[in-house]
């Protein structure tokens, strides 16, 4: 696959443009879920990560049919254009990105420096939270090609057939952490990474002004590391969201052909019982 970011990545200029474009819907995910109670992009859907996205008890992606009854209650059909923003450039909004793509969503956007930007720019933000009838969602999918899961990622770590990328702070990768240094160090029994993983945080992939590095400069960033675009590749984090925007930098902005993200992340591998674990540092 070729890259076409203008596919799948808008400006705030856009976003400002179109965001109540009839055939376009908003939705901003974020990793502090009150930050759009305090104010929104007009016409932005807010959505909890931890509530709206995932099953519940169940630690899982949403199921087919829970999506689509999500999408279809704000008026969503397989037709609409689908634009996510979020905080902490883009971390959840990427996630939920990949989470469309998952099911098959064909039009699909990210906003290039996510609500940093937006407001950086002094653009203006709104309470108000928007109303939509009702639509008929139908995904596609599931496209297990872009997840992998835990047993298929040990096969790789045995067989050696894919490139793993860790996409956490030099800390957590060494063990030091389990968790970004602000959050609490919770998640994982152990410490540490899998073993032949390249610690390629993800923040390397971002300007200071939170929009993603040119090509060239990302090209750099992950050869230098020994990432082949004409391989396999898979990302993780701690629970799947750094690592949704590694993939998605990998996938559509540089044109990696086989990429997957690994969303049990290290909350998962540094809990199970056997599988082997590294400390060294990068």
């Amino acid at each position: 696959m070729s890259a076409n970011p203008q596919d799948v990545l808008v400006e705030t200029d856009w976003l400002g443009q179109h965001a109540t474009d009839p055939n376009v819907r908003i939705f901003e995910v974020d990793v502090d879920t009150a930050a759009y109670d305090q104010g929104h992009v007009a016409g932005a859907v807010g959505l909890n990560w931890k509530s709206d996205l995932q099953q519940h008890p169940v630690r899982d992606l949403l199921e087919k049919r829970q999506l689509e009854q999500l999408l279809g209650k704000y008026g969503v059909t397989s037709a609409t254009t689908i634009v996510t923003y979020g905080d902490n450039n883009n971390w959840f909004a990427a996630w939920f990105f990949w989470l469309l793509k998952y099911y098959g969503h064909k039009d699909v956007k990210l906003v290039n420096g996510g609500r940093a930007k937006w407001i950086a720019e002094k653009r203006p933000l709104v309470t108000d939270v928007p109303t939509f009838g009702r639509g008929e969602y139908r995904a596609a999918g599931p496209d297990a090609s872009i997840r992998a899961l835990r047993d298929y990622v040990l096969d790789k770590v045995v067989s050696g057939n894919a490139k793993i990328i860790d996409v956490r702070s030099p800390k957590e990768y060494a063990g030091e952490l389990l968790a970004p240094e602000n959050l609490p160090q919770e998640g994982a029994q152990r410490g540490g990474h899998i073993p032949g993983a390249q610690n390629v945080p993800w923040a390397t992939a971002v300007a200071e002004d939170g929009r993603f590095k040119p090509a060239d400069e990302l090209r750099a960033i992950y050869g230098g590391k020994g990432i082949d675009p004409r391989g396999e590749t898979i990302a993780y984090c701690r629970i799947g969201e750094r690592s949704a925007h590694t993939w998605f930098v990998l996938k559509y902005l540089l044109g990696h052909e086989r990429v997957r993200n690994y969303d049990g992340s290290w909350t998962e591998w540094g809990s199970l019982i056997g599988v082997p674990i590294e400390t060294t540092a990068a």
